[in-house]
């Protein structure tokens, strides 16, 4: 191939990237890459080419590309190669690479081998399935891997399971002065068995609901009070909210996360607990 070619099927490459025909420039970039592997102007488009298979969610393709990428980047300067193949390897379940992907960005994880299971704060990520898309809360395992901790309301979606989402935030909440960044989710990448229930409470004093929540908590279940949940549409979700978990005294609906069984014990050991001003009923699953 000639440079006059490569710089014409760049142009194109361009382009379709601008009409977001992502399956179409990842192509046109790996057939001048195949004759120019390593020209200074090679690494943003190998960049790009992972980046365009990232799009189409062809996590072997952006893996592999990704690898060329990063391999043509500057370690320790956040270049974003890196972040892309953390998140490819990560779907991969390559770990050595994963781990060398984010060291290559410049982020400093515990020593270690396999899995990365470290504890990162909380962040929010925006589930979607199949168009419902739903703000949950999750504790952060790895750069780009989280597991829920909150119960969502979404049809086929649990507390517990683990996601991985984008790195660019779109949006953020706001608890008691701190922000936290929102994430779009990538996939699903671990189910949770626990299933989601909903039960009736009534709670005297605004100390009662909690206690029923820390002990749900405390036992690793999930429980979330229906006044906690706020419905924002697309665009607003996308900004910037006061997040705070409204519990209040009173009579209202709880979803829980616990087989059931189990979450008809820690009921009936919470409503026992006083002697008025606690009770539950109409315990059931959802969906």
């Amino acid at each position: 191939m000639r440079k006059s070619e490569a710089k014409e099927l760049i142009k194109q490459a361009r382009d379709a990237w601008d009409a977001e025909e992502w399956l179409r420039a990842g192509e046109l970039y790996e057939r001048v890459l195949a004759h120019f592997p390593d020209l200074k102007a090679s690494a943003a488009w190998w960049y790009d080419a992972a980046l365009a298979h990232k799009f189409l969610r062809n996590w072997a393709k952006a893996y592999e590309l990704g690898r060329e990428a990063a391999a043509r980047s500057p370690r320790g300067e956040g270049d974003p190669a890196y972040w892309n193949l953390g998140i490819a390897a990560t779907i991969q379940r390559d770990w050595a690479t994963a781990r060398d992907a984010w060291s290559g960005f410049g982020i400093e994880l515990p020593d270690g081998e396999g899995q990365i299971d470290a504890r990162l704060g909380y962040a929010c990520v925006r589930l979607d399935t199949g168009g419902e898309r739903e703000v949950v809360w999750i504790e952060r395992l790895c750069p780009t891997r989280g597991r829920v901790v909150s119960v969502p309301v979404t049809g086929g979606r649990r507390y517990g399971e683990i996601v991985v989402h984008d790195g660019e935030p779109k949006g953020e909440r706001v608890v008691e002065g701190v922000s936290c960044p929102v994430f779009d989710e990538l996939l699903l990448f671990e189910e949770s068995e626990l299933p989601t229930l909903e039960v009736t409470v009534a709670a005297g004093e605004k100390a009662d609901l909690e206690a029923l929540l820390e002990l749900f908590t405390g036992h690793g279940f999930g429980a979330e009070p229906a006044s906690s949940v706020r419905m924002l549409c697309a665009c607003c979700s996308e900004g910037t909210h006061e997040q705070e978990r409204a519990v209040g005294a009173g009579t209202q609906q709880v979803s829980l996360a616990a087989p059931e069984e189990e979450a008809r014990r820690l009921l009936e050991r919470w409503a026992g607990e006083t002697a008025i001003g606690r009770s539950w009923s109409g315990l059931g699953a959802v969906g």
